[in-house]
């Protein structure tokens, strides 16, 4: 198996159902996520967040556009100060489900997975962007973490 880093941007922070969401999209296609299959996903995304808690109310997502019809979204939510609560959705990948291959079908499987190897790079990124400006700081700065993100570029280097 040959593997290859798939290109990752970052649009601007947007703002769900009372929740602060970071984005990240990953995909191997230079022109980015299709518009139809990001409007698809982020239309689910309500159903994907935890309630309030009290926690400072951001969340995090990796929209990833498979090479063949899949496409995913990983939902990160902080919750309970320092816990990161996890749901996705799934579209156009029938081994998940999914009840066709239209990439803009968005299910919620049940399922114990929280991301493979090109959806992972940002988890580590917030949690210690989290740390610095949520948790370390006398007086969470919430602007200052939602201005933290990864660079655009590639899901890392396995180096």
């Amino acid at each position: 198996m040959v593997f290859t880093e798939k290109l990752l941007t970052v649009p601007p922070p947007i703002e769900v159902a009372g929740r602060h969401v970071k984005r990240y999209h990953v995909t191997t296609d230079p022109a980015g996520i299709a518009p139809d299959v990001e409007k698809a996903a982020y239309a689910i995304l309500p159903e994907l967040l935890p309630e309030p808690d009290g926690t400072p109310p951001a969340t995090f997502v990796v929209l990833h556009r498979g090479g063949d019809d899949g496409a995913y979204l990983n939902v990160y939510s902080w919750v309970w100060d320092n816990v990161l609560h996890f749901k996705g959705a799934s579209a156009g990948q029938p081994v998940l489900g999914c009840p066709d291959n239209d990439p803009t079908h968005f299910i919620k499987p049940d399922l114990p997975w929280i991301g493979c190897v090109y959806e992972l790079p940002p988890i580590q990124h917030e949690r210690n962007a989290w740390v610095r400006h949520i948790l370390t700081p006398e007086v969470p700065d919430l602007t200052a973490y939602l201005a933290d993100s990864l660079p655009d570029g590639t899901t890392g280097d396995p180096a």
